[in-house]
């Protein structure tokens, strides 16, 4: 890993997602990118949702993630309260470059996604080429 090396905090659906909708995009994002950036996937950390001593520490555990990260990866196959707030937080609080991917068209994206992502494309493999092009 070189030294200064980007983190980059994989942002999207975990809670009301399947365990493919929430670990498979995560996997291939870190196989194209381990080696030249930082990924910090809250996966990584096994806390059962919906466990009010669990629940505190998800939230506060991820937040401390999106402030270590330098750029935000955002999966945005389907609405996530979490997502939103942690997008949110990163553009708006934090001014951190927040790179969203999603299966459909610009105009059916929230007013709020548009507003606080820094780019949208509709695809994962062309959000980790706009990384690897602009970050690497």
């Amino acid at each position: 890993m070189e030294q200064g090396a980007k983190k980059i905090y994989l942002c999207g659906p975990i809670m009301d997602a399947d365990s493919a909708g929430a670990e498979d995009w995560r996997a291939r994002a870190r196989q194209r990118l381990a080696g030249r950036f930082v990924l910090l996937d809250p996966l990584r950390r096994s806390f059962r949702d919906r466990e009010i001593d669990s629940a505190n520490e998800i939230v506060e555990f991820d937040l401390q993630d999106v402030r270590d990260a330098d750029l935000l990866l955002v999966n945005y196959a389907k609405p996530s309260i979490g997502t939103a707030m942690e997008v949110f937080y990163a553009s708006h609080d934090l001014g951190k470059f927040v790179i969203n991917f999603a299966p459909f068209s610009f105009a059916e994206c929230s007013p709020w996604m548009v507003k606080f992502c820094t780019k949208i494309l509709p695809s994962l493999e062309e959000a980790l080429a706009y990384i690897e092009r602009h970050f690497a």
